[in-house]
């Protein structure tokens, strides 16, 4: 009786299981149906496209549907992808009256914040409004908001402009104290990555390249408030020389940065003038949420394609979603070079370099693909270094004026934990069969063989990549070893020696690879592919949870955690711009 009882208990509990399941993978399929099936953004006149610019800019946000579907997607992310093409829709559709830009606390590069403010300035041609309003106007986001026909802040409200500054952390005072030293190897007297771990200030090469980009990149920025506001240069500078952000909101009016002062809901009140409605409710407001399902007026049916490959993040080796990984990046370009229907490839980069050898996988593939069809590098906030590297046998390479570009060096790091060991205590001892069969132990300083070796592979690297660099943009490899040495470059400075071939954004590039695969009419699609929402909604989730939890935990410090985390898993040859090159 015992037995039957037990066997009847296991049936049912096997039963409820298998039945929870059917319910779980039918609940999934239901919700998967009516995400994935639900009908687009009913896009209806006097439509006033919202840009609520809060968050971190990325170039391109994958979709979570699992915290879709609970509710839980706080939208740290934005995509400037999504952004951009909000923007092209709201110009040609005439549902749409203008645009609201509402500035919060927004992470862009400065390169970024452009190409928003260009697709912005190409919007205007329109005709249509575009108004701005912020409780407290960061630097960024005055710089894109001063484009607007009308800069509106809160009248309690500040503006900040400050300049640019640019502030590395040094480590060798830390690293000394608890008897870790770096064996740095490097070519390049401008190849800073190192400095950090080696000095305790910039050296006087560094301090040259830092002086000369920021200033520039400062350049761009004054010069197109200068045009948007109607204020000298001169002028900006004074008044950022005054320290801006603690004068009263009252003054930013009078010195012409702000055109009025307004609470949020009077704007409200202020667009429903601009649209001619009677009640503020028939102001219909299109998020770029609301933006992406929606479609082109002008879409293209063509079957000639130009193809727009995203590539963001450090290079590493591997095959996984994080950054640029050179495995599946190869197996993206190859699929692109063998589709018949792809008949040019803008390759998009937003990368400060990385593992030197994954670089030259990515730049091999990206040769092979150039032989068969146009390739068009468009540059974001950074390609630099390795990012440069990937991007130098292009058949042509745009970048904006504020792009970070160039740092043409090769670096390894390699830790020396004796100090450490001989403060805690550790001793070691060795048996070998061979010379350097120890080679890479940790506990020990490197001996002079050693040294003398791994300089001239690192040495052999630098060689290879300057004549990647050289062969791609046609340059004389002793030409560009002066301009390369490490050094980190703007876009505007790399259009003058020859790294660059013209200034501008994304367009700029789609227009160049169209122009090269000699088409009149071509529709775009965006590679690597965005998962849709099954494919999201049934991934592992893991990675995607512990980096939300870790960017709300940590905040501004999560880029130091990245850092660490990187430095840790990185290959020891490294091709890369500085690790802190955070300029605010």
């Amino acid at each position: 009786m015992k037995g039957f009882l037990k066997s009847l208990l296991a049936s049912i509990v096997g039963c409820s299981i298998v039945i929870g399941i059917f319910i779980f993978i039918f609940i999934l399929i239901i919700a998967a149906m009516s995400f994935g099936s639900s009908d687009k953004y009913n896009l209806k006149d006097n439509t006033v496209l919202t840009l609520k610019l809060e968050g971190t800019l990325s170039e391109r946000v994958e979709p979570n549907s699992f915290l879709d579907l609970i509710g839980q997607n706080t939208d740290l992310e934005i995509g400037l992808d999504d952004i951009l093409s909000s923007i092209k829709k709201a110009k040609e559709n005439d549902n749409i009256k203008g645009i609201y830009i509402n500035a919060g606390a927004f992470a862009a590069s400065n390169a970024s914040l452009k190409e928003i403010r260009d697709q912005l300035a190409d919007f205007k041609e329109s005709g249509k409004f575009i108004i701005a309003y912020a409780d407290v106007y960061s630097q960024g986001c005055y710089y894109l908001s001063s484009v607007a026909d009308k800069v509106i802040m809160n009248p309690q409200g500040n503006l900040d402009l400050h300049g640019l500054s640019s502030s590395p952390t040094f480590y060798k005072g830390l690293l000394d104290k608890v008897g870790i030293e770096m064996q740095i190897f490097k070519v390049g007297t401008f190849k800073s990555a190192v400095e950090p771990f080696m000095l305790d200030k910039m050296s006087d090469a560094n301090r040259e390249q830092v002086t000369a980009y920021i200033n520039d990149i400062w350049s761009t920025i004054t010069s197109e408030i200068s045009d948007s506001r109607k204020i000298s240069v001169d002028k900006i500078n004074e008044l950022t020389d005054s320290l801006q952000t603690f004068k009263l909101a009252n003054a930013s009016v009078s010195d012409g940065l702000v055109d009025t002062l307004m609470y949020e809901t009077e704007v409200k009140e202020y667009l429903k003038d601009l649209l001619k409605v009677e009640k503020a409710k028939d102001v219909r407001m299109a998020s770029i949420k609301d933006m992406t399902s929606v479609s082109f007026v002008k879409e293209s049916n063509s079957k000639d394609v130009i193809a727009i490959l995203y590539a963001e993040g450090s290079i590493n080796n591997g095959s996984g979603k994080d950054g640029i990984t050179d495995k599946r990046y190869v197996k993206e370009i190859e699929k692109l070079k063998d589709n018949d229907k792809v008949k040019a490839v803008v390759f998009r980069v937003n990368s400060p370099g990385g593992s030197a050898y994954a670089s030259e996988q990515i730049w091999k593939a990206i040769t092979d693909l150039k032989a068969k069809k146009p390739v068009v590098v468009s540059m974001g906030d950074y390609a630099a270094s390795g990012g440069y590297y990937i991007a130098c046998n292009a058949s042509k390479i745009i970048a904006q004026p504020n792009t970070l570009t160039g740092s043409i060096g090769i670096f390894g790091m390699f830790p020396n934990f004796e100090g450490l060991t001989k403060k805690v205590g550790l001793s070691f001892d060795n048996v070998k069969t061979n010379k350097f069969a120890d080679f890479g132990d940790a506990t020990r300083p490197m001996r002079p063989e050693e040294k003398v070796i791994l300089q001239q592979y690192i040495e052999h690297g630098y060689d290879l990549f300057l004549t990647r660099c050289s062969e791609g943009r046609n340059i004389p490899k002793d030409s560009l070893d002066h301009i390369a040495q490490g050094r980190v470059w703007t876009g505007n400075q790399a259009l003058k020696i020859g790294l660059v071939d013209a200034l501008g954004n994304i367009d700029t590039a789609i227009q160049e690879a169209a122009k090269l695969a000699k088409l009149d009419d071509y529709s775009l699609q965006d590679y690597p592919k965005k998962v849709d929402f099954l494919e999201s909604l049934l991934s592992n989730q893991k990675e995607e949870f512990a980096t939300r939890a870790m960017k709300e935990y940590l905040g501004k410090d999560y880029e130091l955690f990245k850092t660490i985390k990187e430095i840790k898993e990185q290959d020891f040859v490294q091709a890369r711009m500085p690790y802190d090159i955070s300029i605010r």
